[in-house]
């Protein structure tokens, strides 16, 4: 069972409803955008319950036959869902979206919105440490080296799933060492090293982040240009040729 958690006054609300009537023989619906922890959330509820998505609906009709809790995913892939019997059972669904909103009260005591992630402020915090800490442990990186959990970009684009594909990636990039960037560099190269003057069609991949960096870390293109032993109309030409700010 996944582990949920919110502090948003709006999930605090779907969770107080699912937990009133979880005793009950009532059906509820919770419908979200994905990757905003829809089925983390019912399986709270609902520990032990059998979990099937709707994609199948023979087999969801089994499991309706043979249990009296039951979570069912993706909902809005039920190709018939009139034909579901979900009298005297305890249902929590989970769907991305509604398709037939009239069928959708007929089946479904309670139906709850789940808001997504760009919403619920209060919550991106604490899942950015969470999912920074199991990158960590994931990918084995040093103990010793510390990270901070606001230095990771909030891509929110996809909910959960964006944002902890940004802490992964954060914590890739910044415990690399030279071998493993000079590795990942040859395997990209090895790809795409075709065609007739590559030499100076893959120099970005060297002189953007170099630029980039020496400006952010000295701020003055003269300072740069000295550090890089360049002209500095040199380091302006470079500087307009890739476009950087």
């Amino acid at each position: 069972m996944g582990h949920f958690f919110s502090k948003s006054e709006k999930v605090q609300a779907i969770i107080k409803g699912l937990n009133l009537t979880k005793n009950l023989y009532v059906s509820s619906i919770i419908i979200g955008p994905p990757y905003t922890g829809k089925k983390t959330l019912a399986q709270s509820v609902f520990p032990i319950a059998p979990i099937v998505s709707g994609e199948n609906l023979s087999e969801l009709k089994n499991i309706l036959a043979n249990s009296d809790e039951v979570i069912i995913t993706d909902f809005e892939k039920i190709t018939n869902p009139s034909s579901l019997n979900l009298v005297n059972k305890r249902v929590i669904a989970t769907a991305n979206y509604v398709g037939n909103s009239a069928l959708i009260d007929d089946l479904f005591a309670f139906i709850y919105t789940m808001p997504p992630l760009i919403e619920r402020t209060e919550d991106i915090c604490y899942l950015q440490a969470l999912y920074m800490q199991e990158a960590i442990s994931v990918l084995l990186v040093d103990s010793n080296t510390t990270f901070n959990s606001e230095m990771i970009p909030a891509d929110l684009s996809l909910n959960n799933k964006s944002l902890k594909q940004s802490a992964y990636k954060f914590i890739m990039k910044y415990s690399l060492n030279v071998e493993d960037i000079q590795e990942v560099i040859f395997h990209y190269l090895f790809e795409h090293l075709e065609g007739k003057d590559v030499y100076r069609e893959h120099l970005p991949l060297y002189e953007i982040p170099l630029i980039k960096a020496g400006l952010k870390k000295y701020g003055s293109q003269l300072k740069l240009a000295e550090v890089l032993g360049i002209n500095r109309n040199t380091l302006r030409k470079k500087i307009y040729e890739h476009k950087i700010d």
